[in-house]
């Protein structure tokens, strides 16, 4: 057989194409693979998360003599697609992931989505087999690109040398521009080994158009709104966060005086201290935050898309609202709600001109009078505060631990969480008061998304502490990253909320199928009715110490500060600390899945009481 049959995968025998004839014009040019090495610096990656395999080996050749590229070789894939995502969250850049063909590429899928649903700039860089091969079941394909169509902002199949730097330059400029998002990019190991000429390229996209500005009549018009309205509510979602756009919003509160409303990825878009900050809606929001969306007669949203963990029952949300949607996506406004004033646009220049238009109205003598409204969303503030209840005597609560680990932490970090009551907790019980520092999966609720992501993050972010709040559920499917951190120098923290259980799953077992808990118990069956998990597998203290992380343990609350402390003075290795806490603890308030935010419970069978109707 031929080198070029061998190279393809052709067994003896069977019918060989010929090989492509050499262009002696391109005879000494780049290699694709150098190609995409190159365009990678151009524009401005500083590190890739990935593995090498077959398909994608050529590009890892020119990977090594590169000066500018940073690569952390991370031990699966779902870990590299997890880290790009918690870099680009932590630093507002793209995140690159790279991957091979087959397995290597499908590991990609669940962080691809993840990304593609909270609206991440990533670009995933992929290997696939020769191009002659694709469509024969060849070892290691699969068709990621189909795979990835619903998933994805845009992906491309790459079977030409020469297509790689526009490529690369395209998929960067839509990751990051308009909506964020993911880009794929598979590469056919055959355009990767090719020659192509070297060459910078300047994206030429004519059928893509996001739309930064807003009509100023739509502007103006949720001006006179916000102007006429009694009981408003700034309904902010994460795309607050990704426009830049906290100081504006901070100027359209402290202009307007209205009520404002952070999202689970909004988090930090304005100070959790504010006065006139109502905490979090949604699920398990705060119940002046939830029933103030409730009870509105307009609600602003910014950067939000109504989802379902916030609205509830979409048919019983904000009856009486009327609403002015801001989003860059024209597909997300009138999806779920129907909307009063559309407004396409940049969150950021979207609330430069409001601001603008509403200090019009003032100028008019137009202003809003919401005391009456701050009147009662203070009663209920005042009356259904945050809480928990305390732990069994000598137990830690899971609440109280995230809380300390919050308050001790040093200025600046940045916390990930996976998915489940520690998420909430974290959410509800960590001061959040500036913009990127609080990292997790809202839309897809990927469970071992917190350790890959912290990783991106500290690389992203090496001047901050890097604090991942863990379950024990979610901590057992990631993490083998701790290696990477271990071996790279990443000084994450993990902290394990570590309860034996998978926790949200096990809460709902309680509260709707009669406390018959099927499949939630993570360690040892329990003694006996009611008893604690006995001997924990894995034991986790042993676990990190085995792949090169300090392990601490925490099992009573008199220890706790002192332990959180010792692990924030650790900044030359990874720590996980397992803390060990009681089992039966609840994320309250909550609105149970399918009802309305009207029948939300701040406890176990207790809801609020409003008093008289809003009038």
């Amino acid at each position: 057989m031929t080198d070029y049959a061998m190279e393809l995968g052709w067994e003896a025998g069977t019918d060989v194409p010929p090989p492509p004839a050499p262009d002696p014009a391109d005879a000494t040019g780049p290699t694709g693979a150098q190609a995409l090495i190159r365009a990678l610096e151009d524009e401005g990656v500083d590190t890739v998360f990935g593995i090498p395999g077959g398909a994608v080996l050529p590009a890892y050749d020119p990977l090594m003599d590169s000066t500018r590229l940073r690569h952390v070789l991370v031990r699966h894939e779902q870990g590299a697609g997890h880290a790009a995502t918690g870099y680009a969250q932590a630093t507002g850049r793209v995140g690159v992931c790279m991957a091979t063909s087959g397995p290597g590429a499908t590991n990609l899928v669940t962080p691809i989505a993840d990304a593609y649903m909270d609206s991440v700039p990533i670009v995933a860089v992929t290997g696939q087999v020769p191009s002659a091969m694709i469509g024969t079941d060849a070892f290691q394909e699969a068709d990621i690109c189909g795979i990835t169509v619903p998933i994805t902002k845009h992906n491309y199949l790459v079977t030409e040398p020469d297509d790689i730097p526009r490529v690369i330059a395209e998929a960067f400029h839509i990751a990051a521009s308009g909506r964020p998002g993911p880009v794929l990019v598979d590469i056919t190991k055959d355009a990767l080994q090719g020659r192509t000429r070297a060459r910078s390229v300047t994206p030429a996209l004519p059928g893509y158009r996001p739309v930064p500005r807003p009509h100023a009549k739509q502007v103006r018009e949720a001006a006179r709104l916000l102007a006429e309205a009694a009981r408003p509510v700034l309904y902010v979602g994460g795309g607050v966060v990704k426009a830049g756009a906290a100081r504006e919003l901070m100027t359209l509160v402290e202009l307007t005086g209205a009520p404002v409303t952070t999202t689970l990825m909004a988090l930090g878009a304005f100070p959790d201290s504010h006065p006139r900050h109502l905490g979090m809606p949604g699920m398990h929001g705060t119940v002046t935050a939830v029933t103030a969306l409730q009870k509105s007669d307009l609600i602003i949203a910014l950067g939000a898309r109504f989802d379902d963990r916030v609205t509830g029952r979409p048919d019983g949300f904000a009856p009486e609202a009327k609403v002015v949607h801001v989003d860059v996506d024209p597909a997300e406004i009138g999806k779920i709600r129907a909307v009063d004033v559309p407004i396409v646009g940049d969150v950021r220049e979207v609330l430069q001109e409001l601001v603008a238009a509403v200090r019009a109205e003032h100028e008019a003598g137009n202003r809003g009078d919401y005391d009456g409204w701050w009147d009662r969303l203070e009663d209920w503030r005042t009356r259904y505060p945050l809480g928990y209840v305390p732990a069994p005597a000598g137990r830690l609560a899971p609440q109280q631990v995230i809380e300390r680990v919050g308050r001790l932490a040093p200025p600046g970090t940045i916390f990930t969480a996976g998915v489940g009551q520690h998420q909430m907790w974290a959410s509800q019980f960590i001061r959040f008061e500036e913009p990127g520092r609080w990292l997790n999966s809202g839309g897809a609720g990927t469970m071992g998304y917190a350790v890959p992501a912290a990783m991106g993050a500290r690389v992203g972010r090496p001047d901050r502490t890097v604090w991942a709040i863990d379950g024990d559920g979610c901590f057992q499917m990631t993490n083998q990253e701790l290696v990477t951190c271990a071996l790279n120098n990443i000084p994450i923290k993990v902290a394990i909320i570590n309860n034996g259980a998978l926790g949200m799953v096990r809460q709902w077992q309680t509260l709707f199928y009669e406390q018959r808990y099927s499949q939630t118990t993570l360690h040892a069956q329990p003694a006996g009715p009611g008893a604690e998990p006995g001997t924990r597998v894995p034991d986790f203290v042993l676990l990190a110490e085995a792949m090169g992380c300090l392990g601490l343990r925490c099992e009573r609350p008199e220890d706790l500060d002192a332990v959180i402390e010792r692990a924030n003075a650790v900044n030359d290795r990874p720590v996980v600390v397992d803390f060990v806490v009681h089992q039966d603890a609840m994320v309250w308030p909550m609105v149970a899945a399918g009802t309305s935010n009207d029948e939300i419970q701040f406890a176990l069978g207790m809801r609020p009481d409003f008093g008289d109707a809003l009038e």
